[in-house]
């Protein structure tokens, strides 16, 4: 099980990365329609900030599993082994806790505009439902990391 946890964060960070390509892209476009024809894509815009979001919330759990959140790692090495083991738990758990709180409210804000059709003020009129989903998306990949943290007894410093 740990394994394809491990996987699932591996695709997520694979997302993250296309998202930020695509978005790159979009904007080396934005810039060639701009320069070349005087003309704009219109969504450049709206559509590279919902990428930018995509790939954060697709790629925490795989920034998690590599060890590179921002960390207090000197407190770890102060305590003595078995004492940095029990913290290490102890704040998989509580991420745990904290991402299954978060996967609550971004799935009910997906799920609220994808009832209720909300779409964006932009001239696209993009259902909201759509890059919001990469909210929860994001975050039950990152809850898992954190469970699989917490069975494996997981040490990144």
């Amino acid at each position: 099980m740990i394994g394809l946890i491990h996987r699932i964060s591996q695709v997520g960070g694979a997302l993250s990365a296309a998202a930020i390509a695509l978005g790159m892209t979009l904007v080396l476009g934005e810039i060639a329609a701009r320069g070349l024809f005087s003309s704009t894509l219109y969504v450049t815009e709206e559509y590279s900030g919902y990428l930018m979001a995509a790939s954060v919330y697709l790629g925490l759990a795989y920034t998690l599993r590599e060890g590179a959140h921002i960390r207090m790692g000197f407190i770890f090495h102060a305590l003595p082994e078995g004492m940095s083991e029990l913290v290490e738990r102890l704040c998989s758990l509580l991420g745990l806790i904290f991402s299954l709180v978060l996967l609550h409210a971004t799935f009910a804000l997906f799920w609220d505009s994808y009832r209720s059709g909300t779409v964006s003020m932009q001239i696209s009129s993009t259902p909201l439902a759509i890059p919001q989903f990469f909210l929860p998306a994001g975050i039950l990949m990152m809850s898992l990391q954190h469970l699989a943290d917490l069975l494996s007894g997981s040490r990144r410093r």
